[in-house]
């Protein structure tokens, strides 16, 4: 047995005793281009690739969005966000539920984690919705699917990953993902309202908010008067072309320290920042091992031909641009299942976008039908991250999670097909 077949056998090894994904893409970088070249300077590559990582203005932004998002995290912010969401919508047939569609959203927009927005949002909202009348299985296919939601609205880490690696302009990705991720949001809603007339939920705790409260709204809009600004920070200062996506989340990230450690004093800033800096600091850092190794994987590939490879398989197979679309929504999904979304954008998008192009797909348009992939694979079942993170947070068999899931990833699917074929939902607000 050679040295690379012996090294190859100990990452795999590594990879099944669920090592951290971080040093299991390091050793096959290491691996793959030290076998391509026959010797180690061959793995200068991954060193140049850290260094112009290290070089991104943009990349700035991934920790601090990441550090405001774990502090957001262990804050009143979720139940401020739901409060003032049911008071806007609650009035309406399965107000509720579209509240907390509304909410887990907004909240997975500004943590930038599924799973995030599932533990802290969920444990609120889980026991109000079975309190309203909601049945179990619907409110835990709401939940464990509306984790991912927020993927595609501004500040989401995924797309400024994407961003990085594709080399495509943020803000214009932020804007193409707008429609589609209110799409998607709006599509869900529906299916709430309807479940709600037609199974006739009409719960006691309900009937207070059934009727539209300008009162409530405003009482509720007082609660989170200091989480309003963050959204006006972000969409006037990027939108509005004064500041940059790094920029801004600085700006963000400063505010939120203010207002929690010393206006609302819900984080104590010797005490409890210190532990969540260091949390925020291991993710975030956790990524950009990743991502240096990971373009330096890219790298090889490259110098291989691998995507062109792939490529001239899939023009032999087809060279229709709709068919080349379906199979890769099959092929999105099942990463979805199996690769969380980060570690998919820096290994999958260096592969697929080269590939795409050629078949005449829009890069930014190809980057919505990735996202809304991914956001969709998470509560996919066998394997979707979602549903394990559901069944632990609610303590509910998984298998029931599978069955709960089913209606939503239906519609999930159907809003996938519309966004995929009909390319305007994305590019429309670029033209």
């Amino acid at each position: 047995m050679n040295v690379t077949t012996l090294l190859a056998l100990v990452i795999i090894g590594f990879a099944l005793l669920e090592t951290p994904l971080f040093t299991v893409i390091a050793g096959l970088s290491i691996l793959l281009l030290y076998t391509a070249g026959q010797d180690w300077l061959s793995l200068q590559l991954i060193l140049i690739e850290i260094n112009r990582l290290a070089s991104m203005p943009v990349l700035v932004a991934l920790p601090l969005f990441t550090l405001t998002g774990c502090l957001l995290t262990e804050t009143g912010a979720p139940g401020r966000i739901m409060n003032f969401t049911q008071a806007v919508v609650g009035w309406l047939p399965g107000g509720l539920a579209i509240a907390a569609l509304g909410s887990c959203a907004f909240f997975t927009a500004l943590t930038g984690a599924s799973g995030v927005t599932i533990v802290a949002m969920g444990s609120i909202l889980y026991p109000i919705l079975r309190r309203q009348g909601y049945q179990d299985k619907f409110s835990l296919g709401l939940l464990t699917t509306s984790g991912s939601l927020g993927l595609l609205f501004p500040p989401s880490l995924a797309i400024i990953l994407y961003g990085v690696i594709s080399q495509i302009s943020i803000p214009d990705i932020f804007t193409a993902s707008l429609i589609p991720g209110i799409l998607l949001v709006v599509i869900l809603s529906l299916y709430a309202f309807f479940y709600h007339l037609i199974t006739g939920n009409r719960a006691e705790e309900e009937r207070p908010v059934r009727r539209l409260s300008l009162q409530r709204i405003k009482t509720t809009f007082k609660e989170g008067l200091w989480d309003w600004p963050i959204i006006i920070i972000l969409v006037a200062g990027v939108y509005g072309g004064y500041v940059t996506i790094s920029e801004v989340s600085a700006v963000i990230l400063v505010y939120v320290i203010i207002v929690e450690c010393f206006v609302l004093k819900e984080v104590h800033f010797f005490r409890k920042l210190p532990a969540i800096m260091i949390e925020s600091a291991m993710l975030s850092g956790a990524i950009i091992v990743i991502l240096g190794f990971a373009l330096g994987f890219t790298g090889y590939l490259v110098d291989e031909q691998i995507p062109n490879r792939i490529l001239e398989y899939l023009t032999g197979l087809t060279g229709n641009k709709y068919l080349f679309l379906a199979g890769l929504n099959l092929f999105l999904l099942a990463v979805g299942c199996i690769m969380d979304i980060f570690s998919a954008i820096v290994i999958i998008v260096p592969i697929i976008v080269p590939i795409a192009m050629q078949y005449g797909v829009d890069p930014i348009h190809l980057c919505v039908i990735f996202l809304v992939n991914l956001e969709i694979g998470y509560s996919t079942p066998p394997v979707g991250i979602n549903l394990f993170i559901a069944s632990l947070t609610f303590n509910k068999p998984v298998t029931l999670l599978y069955r709960a899931s089913i209606p939503y990833l239906l519609l999930l699917l159907l809003a996938l097909v519309l966004i995929t074929y009909l390319p305007d939902l994305s590019l429309f607000l670029l033209k």
